[in-house]
């Protein structure tokens, strides 16, 4: 435990975490950011980005966020690689807790994002080789490829449509016969020709390695339980996003899928003093670009709050 208070604790290391972290430095705020368990977040297990401003022939996700993490230690942030286990927001200073190491806060910026669902099977260690969670950001490297979305809902219809605009086939897998997405989203990715569907199977082992990327799926019938391999060189989850908001619950105002809610037009959460930014209440846009603009609306929301 320590007496000193910070101006600003940062919890995450994302675009949004590091960016808000760049402009709180610059105000001389000294911003202490624990990275957590991913540092640089999501990008971090991103291969090529293409798709961020400023880098016209692409940048490794890795690479880009260590930029992000040189510059705001450059002005002043410190960042710990350490992970937030508690939070106490309802007296100031806050505090927030390293299992049993206390640190005081006279604001606190959550950027903690939100993690992709997985499947929990064999061969996800190819995510960034062939396995993707986001359409937007990888789409692009599937041109005229045979690829799968795997899921039911409205995220996985969505997936599969923007996809087409780049795959030569799309494959949607579904565990059931009924889907959950909606009427509307169904029939868009039904009626389109690119898009086929592949139903009562459930994916049980991604084929493929990191020298070739992925090569096909092992599926298995729901009903006879027989296992065929479909062969692509693709495969995006679609069954979406769970924010990383366990240790907020009951402490801040989440939303019914565990989003941070943020007032409108701001990165105010209900607890004055406490910020978020990122895809921890971003559930629409997720990307690097629209996460490191929420971190730096956040920055400057907390630096309005401090001088108040």
């Amino acid at each position: 435990m320590t007496d000193k208070i910070h101006k600003i604790i940062i919890i995450g290391s994302g675009p949004a975490g590091l960016t808000a972290a760049i402009y709180a430095s610059r105000a001389n705020l000294f911003p202490l950011v624990f990275e957590g368990n991913q540092p640089g977040g999501q990008l971090t297990i991103t291969t090529d980005v293409e798709n961020f401003p400023g880098f016209p022939e692409g940048v490794m996700g890795p690479e880009l966020m260590d930029l992000f993490r040189k510059q705001a230690v450059k002005f002043g942030a410190e960042t710990q690689f350490k992970n937030v286990s508690k939070v106490d927001f309802q007296t100031q200073p806050f505090k927030v807790y390293v299992e049993d190491e206390e640190f005081l806060a006279e604001s606190v910026i959550i950027s903690t994002g939100a993690s992709a669902k997985m499947l929990g099977i064999e061969g996800e260690d190819l995510l960034g080789y062939g396995l993707s969670t986001c359409a937007t950001c990888d789409g692009y490297f599937f041109k005229d490829q045979n690829i799968v979305v795997v899921g039911g809902g409205d995220s996985a219809m969505e997936e599969a449509i923007f996809l087409t605009k780049f795959a030569e086939k799309v494959t949607i897998i579904h565990r059931r016969e009924e889907f959950r997405a909606s009427k509307i989203m169904l029939d868009r990715a039904q009626s389109n020709p690119k898009i086929e569907f592949i139903v009562n199977k459930t994916v049980e082992k991604i084929l493929g390695d990191k020298e070739n990327g992925v090569i096909g799926l092992s599926l298995k019938d729901t009903n006879s339980e027989e296992i065929i391999h479909f062969e692509c060189t693709g495969i995006f989850y679609g069954i979406g996003h769970e924010p990383n908001t366990n240790i907020f619950k009951g402490i801040i105002e989440l939303d019914a899928n565990g989003y941070i809610v943020t007032k409108p037009g701001s990165s105010k959460t209900n607890v004055k003093g406490i910020f978020a930014c990122g895809d921890v209440q971003d559930s629409i846009y997720r990307q690097a670009i629209t996460a490191a603009g929420s971190g730096c609306i956040a920055a400057l929301d907390a630096e309005k709050f401090l001088e108040s």
